[in-house]
């Protein structure tokens, strides 16, 4: 089958995760000095923007990736769905890692729980791939072995960075932000050069049928 339903479907997870984000900046509490409270919600906002741009250089990834992934199978169904559960967890994380910064206690834990989801998902992202790539099963001729290889490995680099920075923040959790979102402007930073799948053009037919008065 082709990867319509499954983008569409993928879409909404994505614009469901990312709206959902917002809902864990909470509004300050009446009778409470309202400047003074918004800005200790410095961590809400900065947390917010770290997992806006995690999901938001995802789905820009994902949304890549089916440029070149042309067929489905079921297999690859199921690798997306499991891709998707975590990045719909996302929200969690995020607001465990905003409280801990808040508090200023348990910040390694949170920075690491936090690194494992992103690990996770960069893990699915990499299986997904690998298994469309195997024997050029599920991607277009547009793309060379070489191409799909080299794309191979610069989707590994998510996964490889999150994990290090996963181990990290249990010592350095502020230098585990930062790389978190060091990686994700790396995703999110516009590339040329790249192939793209041709475009699907319908060509009408030619009806054989006699207009009247022929």
């Amino acid at each position: 089958m082709d990867t319509n339903r499954l983008e569409a479907f993928s879409d909404g997870i994505f614009a469901i995760a990312i709206t959902l984000l917002v809902l864990e900046i909470k509004v300050p509490p009446p009778d409470t000095a309202l400047g003074a409270e918004l800005l200790h919600l410095w961590s809400s906002y900065l947390a917010y923007v770290v997992s806006f741009l995690v999901i938001g250089a995802i789905w820009i990834n994902h949304h890549a990736m089916f440029k070149h992934i042309v067929r489905v199978d079921g297999t690859l169904l199921l690798l997306n769905v499991l891709h998707l559960m975590p990045i719909a967890f996302l929200p969690f994380p995020t607001a465990v890692l905003a409280e801990a910064f808040h508090r200023g206690t348990d910040e390694p834990v949170a920075a690491a729980f936090y690194g494992g989801i992103l690990t996770v998902i960069g893990i699915f992202v990499n299986a997904m791939w690998r298994y469309a790539a195997r024997g050029h099963r599920l991607l277009g001729t547009h793309l060379t072995a070489k191409e799909a290889r080299q794309i191979g490995r610069r989707f590994l680099v998510g996964p490889t960075v999150y994990a290090i920075a996963t181990l990290i923040a249990l010592v350095f959790p502020w230098l585990a932000v930062m790389l978190f979102i060091l990686l994700n402007l790396f995703y999110l930073w516009p590339r040329r050069g790249h192939k793209t799948a041709p475009s699907r053009i319908d060509v009408p037919t030619v009806s054989s049928d006699r207009s009247e008065g022929d």
